[in-house]
């Protein structure tokens, strides 16, 4: 491991023991179980939620939801900020969508969503897809407009097919853009399912997080909470952050 990934890692740690240590004297200091629980107390719910079958089962259902949305948004959001960087008109037609899009409030676009399709699974997933979608968009443009013109003169002399030419040229351009809006994208993406989750699904980790609060218990709330993000933390440093690096790699030589 090179040296500087490994003083990443060493202070990621400290930080996350830092976290974890102001967390116990705020909890400490509070005195008040109901309105902060300590760290232990939401390990312990956390391990009572797992062995009875809950959290998993939520955690399953909405790692679900956030994979299938993701995947449709980076899709869409791809093509469509592809388009509008290598267009003018395309740009120019779709620039005004992309304002109004991104100025939405996320709860109108879940409220529509439900209120035109119905309490399903599709409106829930096609909810967080078009408020995601923008976003992935903006970023796929700038990149497609920082494309080099010489390689496609490159391509267009050696007389590269259209899927080559993708694969060869354009998409290795694109990878930095379309990893940094895989990372945002995601940590976007799982915080706007719990939304959905939360108005109208009957499972998950938002439905589950709801009925905590229901019942003013700060515990469970914290308890599913942190365990999805820390889940959603280790996918970032397993798969956003070393795809991150690589799309980045050509850049450094």
């Amino acid at each position: 491991m090179p040296p500087e990934r490994r003083r990443a890692l060493r202070d990621g740690t400290l930080s996350l023991i830092g976290f974890v240590a102001l967390w116990w004297i705020a909890a400490a200091l509070v005195r008040t179980p109901e309105l902060l629980p300590s760290p232990a107390a939401v390990l312990a719910l956390v391990g009572q939620e797992t062995l009875a079958g809950a959290l998993p089962r939520n955690v399953g259902i909405t790692m679900a939801r956030v994979a299938v949305a993701f995947t449709l948004s980076m899709l869409a959001g791809s093509a469509g900020g592809y388009l509008a960087g290598r267009s003018g008109r395309a740009d120019a037609w779709l620039d005004p969508w992309l304002i109004i899009l991104l100025n939405l409030p996320v709860l109108l676009v879940i409220i529509l969503a439900y209120v035109w399709i119905g309490l399903n699974e599709l409106a829930a997933v096609l909810a967080v897809t078009a408020a995601k979608v923008p976003t992935v968009m903006v970023t796929v443009r700038e990149g497609a407009r920082a494309l080099d013109p010489g390689l496609d003169d490159l391509a267009a002399a050696f007389r590269l097919g259209r899927l080559r030419r993708l694969r060869r040229i354009v998409l290795p351009q694109l990878a930095p853009y379309l990893a940094a809006a895989g990372r945002s994208g995601l940590s976007v993406t799982w915080k706007i399912v719990l939304i959905v989750e939360l108005l109208g699904r009957p499972s998950g980790v938002g439905f589950a997080m709801n009925l905590y609060f229901q019942d003013f218990n700060v515990t469970g709330v914290l308890a599913y909470g942190l365990a999805f993000a820390a889940i959603m933390l280790v996918v970032e440093k397993a798969l956003l952050q070393p795809w991150e690096r690589r799309a980045n790699a050509w850049r450094r030589g």
